[in-house]
């Protein structure tokens, strides 16, 4: 199950008067998160420091929540910060009930150069920061408020998760995609404190025990309540929960004899991305069939109409055409009501994205500290209903990072296998050349009916024009049903297909053909596993946008009666 992650970030000197008043504080914020999200499990990330972050993870033992530990340094260096034997105790009691992740050493760093006090073991700790930053949902900041540049404190972690640059730690690539994405999923759960040291008191019109929710732009007392668009991303992760649990049988299956059946599977795409196909092709049937129920009404509608004009004494085709409009409405009002179309988009979007994911963790991508993952590829300001999707992301990625030289040359050459494959053989070129021709097709029979009916019109026309004198009324009457039948067919197939964006998917899988392509010809031209992991990366990023693009795209065509 998809959980909430909370993430831990506290000074370490808290007045001792203060620090039961805290407790209390994250009791109460924790107890929200566990009655507000019943179907979400709740999951929190500390490094374990001495303060508040011992603090929040005896809470959160306390109520059940699962506790990951990314420890910043080795943990036999990381024991010599604690100088108090009573914290030290703690430490080791809460590495007990904790899972324990040894982050590694930065890019550079040698364990002989974090050993003593120093910049190089300031930056292990802000690394701490940026992995709890990129895994959580929600961020708890035990802070004065105040500013600072000490890499790796509080201020820092804080600043980072509301979307600033992490000091001689990010890439300034990376770092100018934060700053894009920072604001409109970033939040944080403030408790002021005080330090107990010269000047300790918190910042300048804050209160010590005050408690805030904050994003980069706003900040609201906790009383106010979760800001809504959060709550909406936090319902929409629970409401995928439920559905893996309500078909959690079918999907088991369906994932089992996928990979039985597909002898290339080598590499674990994970219960979450089988869960998330399976069910975004589930609520794909459903969105169909409530289509075509719904246009197939509406033809009859338009049909009984006709009827009813021309055929003015049968005064039950009025009825009929009535009857028809509730049955289209009625499973129109379904739909809308279980959220058929929005969870097909949003499942199926989930699914690609957790794809590229799972094949750049196996080739070895990214190999930048093992914080970044394809949801950090998405420009987060496109929109914020996909929140969730990378909230979901971030927390599949909890607990996995790349290791280019565990996995080897090996893994990548799977990869490029399974994901890329070849043509007309394998993968996902293979499946875009496919589908470009299904899609085709189907726009062919579009275009088809569109010309009978037009050419059968025309043809009536004629036949009226050069034997009106000749036909009787019934006849001519008949002829002109006919027409009105063709014109009625061809226009609800064309408003069906439209509704099933038929040449926006037929684009789109001519776009991912093409650019599946030109990866493979890269990749057959390349020798070297660098340049290689490369071209994955070019290649996900170009599917990771395309998939969004579409998916913010066909939000708006979700069947509404009143366009039928």
């Amino acid at each position: 199950m998809t959980p909430l992650v909370v993430g831990v970030t506290s000074h370490r000197n808290i007045p001792a008067g203060e620090i039961e008043p805290i407790r209390q504080r994250v009791r109460e914020f924790l107890a929200l998160l566990r009655h507000d999200f019943p179907a979400l499990p709740l999951v929190v990330l500390s490094a374990l420091a001495e303060g508040g972050d011992q603090l929040v993870a005896q809470e959160a033992l306390a109520v059940g929540a699962r506790l990951i530990a990314p420890l910043p340094l080795p943990r036999d260096l990381y024991v010599d910060d604690f100088a108090d034997p009573a914290t030290r105790a703690n430490f080791e009691t809460l590495c007990a009930r904790a899972e324990v992740m040894q982050l590694p050493l930065h890019a550079g760093q040698t364990r002989h150069a974090v050993e003593p006090p120093g910049m190089a073991r300031d930056r292990q700790y802000a690394q701490a920061g940026v992995y709890i930053v990129d895994h959580c949902h929600i961020l708890l900041a035990i802070w004065d408020g105040k500013e600072s540049d000490r890499i790796g404190g509080t201020a820092q972690v804080v600043r980072y998760h509301l979307g600033g640059p992490m000091p001689g730690l990010i890439d300034r690539r990376r770092e100018a995609r934060h700053v894009l994405g920072g604001g409109d999923e970033r939040l944080l759960y403030h408790i002021v404190c005080s330090r107990d040291e010269a000047d300790g008191a918190a910042a300048t019109g804050l209160q010590a025990l005050q408690a805030l929710w904050r994003t980069a732009e706003t900040a609201a007392a906790a009383e106010m309540g979760m800001p809504p668009e959060f709550r909406l991303m936090f319902t929409h992760m629970a409401e995928f929960n439920v559905e893996c649990g309500n078909y959690a049988a079918a999907i088991g299956v369906a994932a089992h004899r996928h990979q039985a059946a597909d002898g290339n599977a080598a590499l674990p795409m994970g219960e979450v991305f089988h869960a998330a196909d399976w069910l975004a092709i589930h609520f794909q049937k459903r969105v169909l069939l409530a289509m075509r129920a719904t246009y197939t009404l509406a033809a009859l509608m338009g049909i009984a109409f006709a009827l009813y004009a021309h055929l003015a004494e049968h005064n039950y085709l009025i009825y009929l055409f009535l009857l028809l409009f509730a049955s289209g409405a009625a499973v129109v009002g379904l739909a809308r009501r279980r959220g058929w179309h929005r969870k097909y988009l949003d499942y199926r979007a989930l699914a690609e994205f957790l794809r590229v994911q799972t094949y750049w963790r196996h080739a070895g991508i990214p190999a930048n500290g093992g914080h970044g993952f394809a949801q950090d590829n998405l420009l987060q300001r496109q929109n914020t209903e996909l929140g969730w999707i990378r909230n979901v992301m971030r927390a599949v990625g909890l607990g996995t990072r790349a290791d280019p030289a565990g996995d080897g040359a090996d893994a990548l050459a799977r990869v490029i296998a399974e994901w890329v494959g070849e043509s007309g053989k394998s993968g996902q070129l293979h499946y875009y050349e496919r589908k470009t021709v299904e899609r085709s097709g189907l726009h062919h029979i579009t275009e088809m009916v569109g010309s009978l009916s037009l050419w059968g019109g025309i043809a009536i026309s004629v036949v009226l024009v050069v034997f009106a004198h000749v036909f009787e009324l019934e006849t001519k009457n008949t002829l002109v049903m006919l027409m009105a039948t063709l014109s009625i067919i061809a226009a609800v197939r064309e408003a069906y297909a439209y509704r099933k964006a038929d040449k926006e998917l037929m684009r789109q899988y001519r776009f991912m053909q093409r650019i599946f392509t030109g990866a493979r010809t890269a990749l057959d031209r390349s020798i070297d596993a660098v340049e290689q992991r490369e071209i994955l990366i070019a290649l996900g990023e170009a599917a990771l946008t395309e998939h969004a693009e579409w998916t913010l795209m066909q939000r708006e065509r979700e069947v509404e009666q009143s366009k039928l």
